[in-house]
């Protein structure tokens, strides 16, 4: 008899990403406007400025996941971890918009981003420890429907508050996030683990570097071939997201806040197709779907080049969200299946070590491409579209693993 899915404890995990998502819309969507017109930053100092700090979190977050797998207390492996960095996260993102001078609001930056590395990893980890591989798909589509509502409030309520003052949707995204890991907190119950042998002499050490080497090292490359996908889509995806709100500002002229409800458009469709995306992918494989989602987005990107005014620009907004979802929601999974249960939040890591890569070098590249061609915002259509079309590159030689549930050893993937 096959198993109900459970979807009241897949929605209450949800809340954590719920929390997270709602933070960086946020962030994307008003800092880099008010570094711009109150400092005069050039695009390459706002692209550096708003990436920085994730120098030192591509390395906490990998390393924070790794040691939650052999954290043990009475409340799990996860939730001291969320109980440490939540809290420290709201104070600092709210100190964001108030600091005065660039130096600043880089530090506000560095404090928040830190703060949310240490629960992030931990938080999306409990999709791998609650689900088996058959169901995560569908539950990674729950989870980012959650998210994905979370950023249509960003941009909606966070448009709307902006013109209240800028200190406003910061307050309010500290507020929700506290609101939503509490929910984890008290409502989601960690599965009981057996605490991990001691480390004998001669065994490799646990970390980032011996992960790495292990997936690199594998006869077949496709946990290396995945991570390099994930690296590519997000150095596309994370330019767009950090650079869309200027371009509709200083290219199409379309106010700040008018900017942040429009964008709610790619996340409204990110949430109507993420739990889709985790069914299709079930029935189909995750591989094909996200190879769907890269092609699509890779010709909006294209199409981007063209966009005139705000009606065109709806015409890409809306259909990436779709796409995004189908690449978006099932990465994870089968990033997972690569890696096996017992390492759940060490490969959680060495997902968002990628993203974190990405998230660095993304913005900041096309930051200085817009600088030395003249504050010209369009040109990052064309540097989403190649890394894009390099991410589909790369998963068309990934193999798929087609036995749910069984764990195999790293890099063995069964077509």
């Amino acid at each position: 008899m096959k198993k109900r899915f459970p979807y009241r404890k897949t929605f209450l995990l949800g809340f954590g990403f719920f929390g997270i998502s709602l933070i960086w819309p946020i962030f994307n969507t008003f800092v880099p406007i008010f570094l711009k017109e109150d400092f005069a930053l050039s695009a390459g100092l706002i692209g550096f400025v708003m990436t920085w700090d994730n120098y030192l979190n591509m390395f906490v977050q990998p390393v924070v996941g790794e040691r939650s797998d052999r954290t043990h207390t009475r409340i799990g492996r996860r939730k001291p971890w969320m109980l440490l960095g939540a809290p420290l996260a709201a104070v600092f993102f709210i100190i964001v918009p108030v600091m005065g001078s660039v130096v600043g609001v880089m530090f506000a930056i560095l404090l928040t981003n830190l703060s949310m590395a240490l629960f992030r990893a931990p938080t999306v980890a409990l999709l791998g420890d609650l689900f088996p591989s058959e169901q995560r798909s569908t539950a990674n589509g729950i989870i980012n429907l959650m998210g994905g509502i979370g950023s249509i409030l960003a941009f909606l309520i966070g448009g709307v508050l902006y013109n209240l003052g800028r200190i406003t949707p910061f307050v309010f995204g500290s507020v929700v996030l506290l609101v939503a890991i509490t929910m984890v907190l008290l409502f989601v119950r960690e599965p009981e683990v057996e605490e991990p042998e001691e480390q004998k002499p001669g065994d490799p050490k646990p970390g980032l570097v011996s992960n790495l080497r292990e997936v690199i090292n594998a006869s077949d490359k496709s946990g290396l071939l995945i991570l390099l996908a994930i690296l590519s889509w997000f150095m596309g995806f994370n330019a767009l997201e950090t650079w869309i709100s200027s371009f509709g500002k200083f290219t199409l002229g379309i106010d700040e806040g008018q900017m942040a409800i429009l964008t709610s458009g790619l996340a409204l469709m990110f949430v109507i197709f993420a739990l889709p995306s985790g069914l299709i992918a079930t029935r189909f494989g995750r591989r094909r779907v996200i190879l769907v989602g890269i092609a699509g987005l890779t010709l909006l990107f294209v199409y981007g080049l063209v966009i005139q005014n705000q009606l065109m620009l709806i015409s890409f907004l809306v259909p990436a969200g779709f796409f995004w979802a189908l690449i978006n929601v099932n990465s994870l999974p089968m990033v997972y299946d690569v890696g096996g249960d017992a390492r759940i939040g060490a490969f959680t890591g060495l997902y968002y070590f990628a993203s974190n890569i990405a998230a660095v070098a993304g913005p900041q590249i096309v930051g200085i491409i817009v600088q030395v061609t003249g504050d010209n915002y369009r040109l990052m259509f064309v540097f989403a579209a190649v890394f894009m079309a390099l991410a589909g590159v790369f998963m068309l030689q990934v193999k798929e693993r087609r036995a749910p549930g069984q764990v195999q050893e790293l890099g063995r993937v069964e077509a």
